[in-house]
């Protein structure tokens, strides 16, 4: 069988996941690479070995009729407009998350999936994370019960760095941070409990980072991490226009009667991700969500802390946790030989609409929003693998 031939639009960055695929004679290879930055073409040719096409237009990319599919690692506020496109030049898609920073945008692209045929994936890495396929293990085991409730913590330490110095930090790019960080975890508590949101509340403002020294329009943002970058409010050359939040909170109702919860800061001094999942036998909850991390497990009553059943999680290879290996074999599976996989462009869609809907909840005085629904015949498409 030949290879899946496989171009990159947006070729560095997160754009490097893709190399996972480069695999000449085993299954898929890199053939392009399409990105606006020169430094970044020149870095991806030399880390990828073989007859690669470089370009500054990813259109030119897509009219390759080399090419089988593409990797789109653009920011979020391209992935609209290149995922369709991508899809309409016949290519199967991998898309990273977030599937678009609008519902109309996610719609748009499930639309142009179903009516032209062509494979969409989603780039929802954390659905791969082995820590969270033991959760999702344990909690359809039975063992803690019917699930009723779940929240999610998420202290982002590098937020100052990744999110307030880039494009990140305008609506107009991003909407918001409770949507492009909070898609994981929105996804993964779907997942989870097997349901998806009716209705969201949201609370959230911009309390630090719009009290931090500026850089000027015309000087580079550097979204790089540094410990010196401490405490929060010593942070310089942070965007000239920071519209988003640096804390989000939210509630939402789920069309199953689970509750669940989900808070994410940007000033936090730590990181961490720390799920908890309540049924009517028990709970469980993570402390670390990749590598060396554990999953306690309280199934008796009882005044203490320790758990009754503890899950100890080793180290995998790969980055994310050892997720990305994994989630590009299950695209090039999906693609090549019709596996159905961990992802789901209608969960990742929901997982947008809930972001955007917690903000526009918080932006207009903690207003309850209704998630507006999807057209049946695309859920329909979907689940059953993308076949009419």
């Amino acid at each position: 069988m030949q290879d899946l031939r496989i171009g990159v639009i947006g070729a560095w960055g997160r754009g490097k996941l893709a190399q996972q695929a480069h695999k000449p004679g085993k299954g898929s290879r890199l053939v392009a690479g399409a990105d606006i930055n020169p430094e970044n073409l020149k870095l991806f040719d030399e880390a990828v070995e073989g007859d690669l096409f470089p370009t500054d237009d990813y259109r030119k990319l897509l009219e390759r009729n080399d090419i089988d599919a593409v990797f789109i690692t653009s920011p979020d506020f391209l992935h609209e407009e290149q995922g369709i496109a991508a899809l309409e030049a016949g290519k199967a898609v991998y898309l990273e998350k977030p599937m678009a920073i609008t519902i109309e945008g996610c719609d748009s692209l499930l639309e142009a999936a179903y009516r032209i045929g062509s494979k969409l994936y989603l780039g929802h890495n954390m659905r791969y994370f082995p820590v969270i396929l033991k959760m999702k293990e344990i909690i359809d085991s039975g063992l803690i019960g019917d699930l009723q409730a779940a929240w999610c913590r998420h202290f982002i330490s590098y937020g100052g760095d990744a999110y307030f110095k880039d494009w990140h930090s305008e609506q107009q790019y991003s909407n918001g941070l409770l949507l492009q960080k909070g898609a994981h975890d929105i996804d993964v508590i779907h997942w989870l409990c097997g349901g998806y949101t009716k209705n969201v509340v949201g609370m959230g403002m911009l309390s630090v980072y719009d009290k931090c020294e500026r850089r000027s329009e015309d000087q580079a943002g550097d979204a790089s991490w540094s410990e010196s970058n401490w405490p929060p409010l010593s942070q310089t050359d942070l965007s000239p226009i920071i519209n988003v939040e640096d804390h989000n909170m939210i509630m939402m109702q789920m069309d199953n009667g689970i509750q669940a919860s989900y808070t994410q800061c940007h000033y936090s001094p730590d990181s961490e991700r720390n799920y908890t999942f309540i049924g009517t036998a028990g709970r469980i909850e993570n402390h670390g969500d990749h590598g060396k991390c554990e999953i306690h497990v309280w199934t008796k009553r009882g005044r203490r802390q320790e758990p009754d059943i503890v899950f100890n999680m080793k180290p995998v290879e790969g980055s994310h946790g050892g997720s990305d290996p994994n989630i590009v074999n299950a695209f090039v599976d999906f693609v090549t030989k019709d596996l159905t996989p961990n992802t789901s462009p209608i969960a990742a869609r929901n997982s947008v609409a809930i972001g955007v809907c917690g903000h526009a909840s918080m932006r207009s005085g903690c207003a309850p929003q209704e998630i507006p629904q999807l057209d049946p015949e695309l859920i329909k498409y979907f689940e059953n693998g993308q076949k009419k």
